[in-house]
């Protein structure tokens, strides 16, 4: 069953990279612009970590998790 979830993920994620690919810049401001309002208007608390190390170690993370199931 793992395995044809994992399959299905990356079915999942190659459909959003096509969708990505086909927006255009624009269309990638307002959808940015619509996750901040989000945010700001349900008062989410968000820490600021301006450390691009940190980010890219946590996706590393999330990552390894994911594709070791």
């Amino acid at each position: 069953m793992v395995y044809h979830l994992r399959g299905r993920w990356k079915e999942v994620e190659e459909f959003e990279r096509q969708e990505l690919r086909a927006m255009t810049l624009e269309e990638h401001w307002q959808k940015l612009n619509a996750i901040v309002r989000f945010a700001i208007s349900t008062g989410m608390n968000i820490e600021r970590d301006e450390s691009e190390i940190e980010v890219f170690a946590r996706w590393a993370k999330l990552k390894a998790h994911y594709e070791t199931g």
